[in-house]
């Protein structure tokens, strides 16, 4: 049962025992992204762990950003930099050259 058919169903039921109706799926799924950080900074004091500043942490938003320009840029050469591999030599005759649009 996909999510929609669960919702119409549930929306019939309500409708039929004269409850308010759900709400529409992904109507509060920003709501639920802004209220993570909070809610994982409560559990981690319930569990006895120091709970974190700013929700993720910084640190751990600039390991996953350069993890993924690092494989959008290409890999990394002998420097260790993004993009370092070097430029391609001149075209051997017989070889085939790229077609431009």
């Amino acid at each position: 049962m996909s999510i929609t058919q669960q919702y119409l169903l549930d929306t019939y039921r309500a409708r039929r025992h004269g409850d308010p109706t759900p709400p529409a799926p992904g109507a509060h799924d920003w709501q639920v992204m802004r209220e993570l950080p909070d809610h994982r900074r409560f559990r981690a004091v319930l569990a006895g762990r120091p709970a974190q500043g700013r929700g993720w942490g910084r640190g751990r938003i600039r390991a996953v950003r350069a993890r993924l320009f690092a494989r959008a840029g290409g890999k990394a050469g002998p420097t260790g930099k993004a993009g370092s591999i070097g430029k391609a030599g001149p075209v051997i005759s017989g070889e085939c050259a790229p077609r431009t649009p």
